[in-house]
């Protein structure tokens, strides 16, 4: 399993993913989710990926292959016009991939499942973010669903709806990612540190602040030991039931 959010914020986008990847509890390992396609001053675009292993590293490798050898890139993420073209292009490359290792015989094509997170901007166009399926369609985070989670999403997801204001800047953005990366970590062991860390400006066309948080990170702590005292202090707040 794994956790990955890409948000949108006023000032542009951010991501984190968690490096955790396990096959059961005795064979744990750490492998990176993020990865970023780049040309300064014309484009930058990050995907974030979670489900099987061997499927998102096919998926990255054609990606990358596609953009590095002239006569391999029909299409390539780094030519494509616009932000939905990537998202598409993402989709059918993830489709091609998930199909092509399915048992067809068994349908064991949902052991091959993946997920991905893709957002950045094109020069011409608007920053965007969207989650592609493993069936190659996919959604856009808008307005009104600002951030888009993949993995293991259900612990983290309350302290996002509740604290998210799309005019916080990046240290309130990090924090706030922190908290909900922390909670996920402590309820799910699939899910663990390093994690890694990157902003993107609106306009700017290149990466912003990439990151890796290790588990002894100084800030990661205090934001965890942080959290967990002003939760119990919150519920010590709360008046008692009344049960007489």
């Amino acid at each position: 399993m794994t956790y990955c959010v890409g948000m949108r914020l006023n000032r542009g986008l951010i991501f984190m993913s968690d490096t955790r990847t396990n096959a059961g509890v005795d064979n744990i390992s750490t492998f990176r989710k993020m990865f970023t396609f780049e040309k300064e001053g014309e484009r930058c675009i990050t995907l974030m990926t979670a489900g099987n292993l061997a499927t998102t590293q096919a998926l990255m490798s054609i990606l990358e292959e596609r953009t590095k050898a002239p006569d391999e890139r029909a299409p390539s993420i780094l030519e494509v016009p616009s932000m939905f073209q990537v998202a598409r292009l993402v989709g059918d490359t993830l489709r091609e991939v998930i199909m092509r290792n399915a048992d067809v015989g068994q349908r064991a094509d949902a052991t091959f499942n993946a997920t991905v997170i893709v957002g950045g901007q094109i020069n011409g166009g608007e920053p965007r973010l969207f989650m592609v399926y493993p069936e190659g369609n996919f959604i856009e985070a808008s307005v009104d669903t600002p951030f888009i989670q993949i993995g293991e999403t259900k612990y983290g997801r309350p302290i996002l709806v509740r604290a998210y204001d799309p005019d916080m800047s990046w240290e309130q953005a990090v924090k706030l990612l922190l908290v909900s990366f922390d909670s996920t970590i402590k309820a799910n062991l699939s899910v663990g540190l390093p994690l890694d860390l990157q902003t993107y400006e609106t306009d700017i066309l290149s990466t912003g602040l990439r990151r890796r948080i290790g588990a002894d990170d100084a800030y990661f702590k205090t934001i965890s030991e942080g959290w967990g005292h002003a939760l119990k202090s919150a519920f010590d707040s709360l008046p008692d039931i009344d049960l007489g």
